[in-house]
């Protein structure tokens, strides 16, 4: 078993888990009961490799639902980077460093997936503050936002991991994707780490499988639901 935990702001779930069919039970009401005292929201991170293969209906017995539809968990080594991510990035992407410069990303993702997502700058804006623990990047056409993306550093890892990737309709094919994708790579070898991660849709695999990404398996996050106001 191997739990992600950080202190507020949060983002913490159980990354890895090793089970079977004589201890899952009572394995998933200890983590409950750990993360509950945090008073956090926190989640399982399920792998389609996972045992017992009943494990995902165990969770959602114990009150925990699924996030979303599963993604493909891919993973680029990074000593071996295509060039084509280590080149100067001439597209105008910038890096976002406080809570009030979020709107722009967030407004990409509004436009992309559709619905509210006030929710995303507390949590990004959270994380910021946080040291060394998040960059988030946004690229523009004339000034306006047309692509997003961040990174976030694990201490004490060699992965690195890409959430967010996203491009508005209108400016696709003109490689601003490529773009926020590079400048992640880039940031990640020069803090020193091996492997970059995604969870990606498929809207975003064919793009990183051609950038060196690698398929590990598929993965959905369940959450935990059951305490009361999270």
């Amino acid at each position: 078993m191997v739990r992600f935990v950080r202190p507020a702001p949060g983002m913490n779930f159980i990354l890895y888990s090793h089970l079977d069919e004589t201890n899952v039970d009572a394995v998933i009401q200890e983590q409950i009961d750990y993360f509950s005292q945090m008073e956090q929201p926190w989640s399982w991170q399920v792998y389609d490799h996972d045992r017992p293969l009943d494990l995902k209906d165990r969770l959602m017995a114990h009150g925990f639902e699924p996030e979303d539809d599963p993604d493909a968990v891919m993973v680029l080594d990074l000593q071996a980077a295509p060039r084509a991510l280590l080149e100067p990035v001439t597209a105008d992407v910038r890096r976002i460093f406080q809570r009030d410069q979020l709107d722009d990303a967030v407004r990409v993702e509004e436009r992309v997936l559709g619905g509210e997502f006030g929710w995303l700058k507390q949590r990004l804006g959270d994380h910021l503050e946080v040291p060394d623990y998040l960059s988030v990047y946004a690229a523009y056409v004339e000034g306006q936002p047309a692509c997003t993306g961040w990174v976030y550093f694990h201490p004490n890892s060699q992965f690195a991991s890409l959430f967010g990737g996203a491009t508005v309709p209108d400016y696709r094919r003109r490689g601003l994707y490529t773009a926020v994708l590079a400048v992640r790579v880039q940031a990640a070898i020069s803090r020193g780490y091996r492997f970059l991660t995604v969870g990606a849709s498929p809207m975003s695999r064919p793009i990183v499988a051609r950038h060196g990404f690698r398929l590990l398996s598929y993965a959905c996050a369940y959450v935990w639901k059951e305490n009361p106001g999270l």
